[in-house]
């Protein structure tokens, strides 16, 4: 991974989901913008706030996709992931973590 680069996988697939009380939702239900959760699998060497391991928010528009050994992947910059999830972080902290 080069520069500010962060390699995830996606934890779900876009397909059907369902809701809190069990209604299946298709993947072609018309749905606001919404953010994707993935697992950060490769980091450049300037990224800051991501570890490989991390869970990330990000926005699936602003995505470029690959695929490696026969399996996909998102490429993205720091700056397009929203939030970032990890056990590493103190629940005493300034907030930048979910």
């Amino acid at each position: 991974m080069l520069h500010d680069r962060v390699l995830v996988r996606q934890d779900g697939g876009e397909g059907e989901r369902r809701s809190s009380a069990g209604i299946v939702i298709p993947a072609t239900a018309s749905v606001g913008r919404r953010l994707s959760w993935a697992t950060a699998v490769g980091i450049g060497p300037n990224v800051r706030s991501i570890a490989v391991g991390d869970r990330v928010l990000f926005d699936p528009d602003d995505r470029s996709e690959v695929e490696l050994h026969g399996r996909e992947y998102v490429l993205l910059r720091e700056r397009d992931v929203h939030a970032v999830a990890a056990s590493r972080v103190e629940s005493d902290g300034t907030g930048l973590y979910l």
